[in-house]
């Protein structure tokens, strides 16, 4: 799972390039999603790794396109990005599909009884309110 997780961080950082805030707390999320992983059995560990590294990938697109992000538009733009990135590596196709799922509905109200999701959004808030998000 190492290896999945080198991978795909080192995506998030050649996406955000200098952009160090964001790399960080997509880290940070990674962190807290680890943790809580423990309490689901049935957590598929790369999905978890990929969604809460790629969450904010939306960001970027939306800021460069519209000038702005928000919940809505990191929804939006970020399934598309998220999509691409994993494309690169090795990441199996029906797992790329439910992160994509997952990081579509991060800031809304869940649409997918997906365990992977919970966790993302529990990971997110903690580390939003840390931030003072």
């Amino acid at each position: 799972m190492d290896y999945c997780k080198g991978k795909i961080a080192k995506l998030l950082t050649d996406f955000f390039e200098e952009d160090f805030r964001r790399i960080n707390h997509a880290l940070e999320v990674l962190k807290y999603a680890e943790k809580a992983m423990g309490k689901y059995e049935d957590a598929d560990e790369e999905i978890v790794i990929a969604s809460a590294l790629l969450h904010d990938v939306g960001i970027k697109p939306s800021e460069a396109k519209l000038g702005y992000n928000n919940g809505k538009t990191q929804e939006d733009f970020g399934p598309p990005a998220a999509k691409e990135l994993l494309g690169r590596i090795d990441f199996p196709a029906d797992k790329i599909q439910k992160v994509c799922e997952i990081i579509g509905n991060h800031h809304s109200r869940s649409r997918y009884d997906y365990v992977e999701l919970k966790i993302l959004k529990e990971a997110d808030l903690i580390v939003n309110r840390m931030e003072g998000d």
